[in-house]
């Protein structure tokens, strides 16, 4: 376990006031510090996931479906710092996703959205933001309803992933009036197939032509970063008024039921990478995911639970901070259980979600910024 770096103070946020606690701003330092070091280490490449013992960066050349928030979490830091250095280095690495622009995938909005939102208006990141939402409108598929998973990391091209749907809503909404309907559009068909009877995510279907569609085998259910998804892409969709307002009722209910998982008596805050191993790892990417969507809920008017939400995502990221940051690296994050890869490691989106929590529970940034 690692080492702790919190105090037992207890923030407030959410329905009345803002009041961190000093641990909030401490930790933030150390996780956009550590940025810092990664940026010197990894140079041109971007970082996916680091050793818990070493530090040591596995790196890729474009970023894979990650690279946004490592552009993201350069953002944050150039906040942070307001050096123009730092300012330049994010500007820097969003230019390198350029790339993913016309790339067959659903992860678009992953890498898209997210590496450009907190750009603070550079007129680079504006400019790819907006090609980015036009090519992931075009790649709309009208019979299915939804942007594909696509082709681009292999495997069948016509999936529906709930990892395809946060960032894409934000994305396509940028695209204006229409990009908001197939936005909607992509959400709602996802929480058709996803959102489970029971209240059981299945993170992933596959489209047969002449069949239609059936559950495919990866991720499975009980994957710990599902229900994390759909909750954010539901939370995202709550803030963009030209999206919620089709079928706002389904939305709010559908958020009700995911952030259930997350809020309930007894529910772990930070959960098992996989429910079906509960001797295995637990995924701290998985948790810092759900307290940035919680808190996005729990800022969206007339929300019922707002101090609820709020409360217990300060409490997970709390946890995050207490028991499993260390020298400014969220470790225990999980990759992959099912293959054993990077099962207790530090992992870049875990690090931006938790420094973008952080980052509204001290004004750094508003949650609706990204």
């Amino acid at each position: 376990m690692a080492e702790r770096t919190a105090s037992a103070a207890r923030p407030a946020y959410g329905g009345r006031r803002v009041a961190p606690a000093n641990w909030a701003g401490r930790a933030l330092a150390d996780v956009l510090d550590r940025a810092a070091v990664t940026r010197t280490e990894t140079g041109d490449r971007f970082p996916l996931y680091a050793d818990p013992e070493t530090g040591r960066w596995t790196t890729t050349g474009r970023g894979a479906w990650t690279g946004g928030f490592w552009a993201a979490l350069l953002w944050l830091r150039a906040r942070h710092t307001g050096e123009p250095a730092d300012r330049a280095a994010a500007a820097a690495c969003t230019a390198r996703l350029a790339d993913w622009v016309e790339a067959d995938t659903a992860t678009r909005g992953l890498i898209l959205w997210y590496g450009t939102a907190l750009a603070d208006g550079d007129p680079g990141a504006r400019e790819l933001r907006a090609r980015a939402a036009e090519a992931a409108l075009a790649a709309l598929d009208p019979e299915l309803g939804l942007v594909p998973w696509g082709s681009a990391f292999g495997g069948p091209r016509l999936l529906a992933r709930v990892d395809g749907v946060p960032g894409m809503v934000g994305l396509l909404a940028a695209a204006g009036p229409d990009g908001e309907r197939a936005a909607a559009s992509h959400l709602h068909r996802h929480l058709d197939l996803c959102a489970g009877a029971g209240g059981r995510t299945v993170p992933a279907w596959e489209f047969h032509p002449g069949a239609g569609w059936r559950a495919y085998a990866e991720p499975r259910a009980g994957w710990s970063r599902g229900d994390a998804w759909l909750l954010l892409a539901v939370a995202d969709a709550l803030h963009r008024p030209g999206v919620a307002r089709i079928a706002p009722d389904r939305l709010e209910a559908a958020a009700e039921r995911l952030a259930d998982a997350w809020t309930r008596p007894c529910t772990p805050l930070v959960p098992l990478a996989d429910e079906g191993r509960p001797a295995g790892p637990l995924d701290t990417s998985a948790a810092a995911i759900a307290a940035v969507a919680l808190l996005k809920l729990a800022r969206v008017p007339g929300c019922r639970a707002a101090s609820q939400y709020a409360y217990r995502a300060a409490a997970i990221l709390e946890r995050l901070v207490g028991e499993h940051l260390t020298r400014g690296m969220l470790l225990d994050g999980c990759y992959d259980a099912g293959k054993g890869l990077a099962v207790r490691h530090e992992l870049v989106w875990g690090d931006f979600f938790l420094a973008l929590g952080l980052a509204a529970l001290t004004g750094l940034a508003g949650i609706g910024d990204c």
